[in-house]
């Protein structure tokens, strides 16, 4: 009974304090930035997001990323494993579109990408695909009094290819193109 107490206790430091902290301090030497958060900072400093967890972007004159039905709210990660057939899945999915063409009327509802109008696993991705930005550069070149292909050109700069090439999509962060928006005169 004594053995058994002492080798819980053994790996509890090991595995529940140890490791952790030898992760932590590895990480904090390798990648600093990412271990801190992945933290975006306006020029100021002012930290204003992160690189990971997506914000809502509500002003017409902003690009706007896919639905998040915990308005992304980190503290609460997760959403809805809703079917296709799903009641509430259809009428929230039909509201969303008829939202999104009310506020782009020069997008035909069949060119709306698909990531603009369901929830990510987490319902925190900060990412939108390059056809997902590039459906709303009408609406953001009219109110920001931008020609259009200035807004493409931006979009173009801030996609991200595959990482290592190969693996997932090509991407846009929302936050750091929205900020690059801003910085435009």
């Amino acid at each position: 009974m004594l053995k058994n107490i002492r080798l819980v206790l053994v790996l509890l430091i090991i595995c529940g304090m140890a490791y952790p902290l030898l992760m932590t301090g590895l990480a904090q030497l390798m990648m600093p930035e990412k271990a801190g958060g992945s933290l975006i900072k306006n020029d100021s400093g002012e930290i204003i997001g992160s690189e990971m967890i997506g914000q809502s972007f509500k002003e017409p004159r902003y690009f706007q990323g896919r639905v998040s039905s915990i308005e992304y709210n980190a503290a609460g990660s997760g959403t809805p494993n809703f079917s296709s057939s799903n009641e509430e899945f259809i009428n929230r999915t039909k509201k969303d579109i008829s939202k999104f063409l009310k506020e782009n009327p020069t997008v035909d509802k069949e060119d709306i990408p698909s990531d603009l109008m369901t929830n990510s696993g987490s319902g925190l991705d900060p990412n939108i695909s390059p056809n997902g930005a590039k459906v709303q550069v009408s609406r953001i070149a009219h109110e920001r009094g931008l020609s259009e292909k200035k807004v493409y050109l931006l979009v173009e700069k801030h996609t991200n290819s595959r990482s290592l090439g190969i693996f997932g999509e090509p991407r846009i962060n929302v936050l750091e193109l929205n900020m690059a928006l801003d910085e435009l005169k």
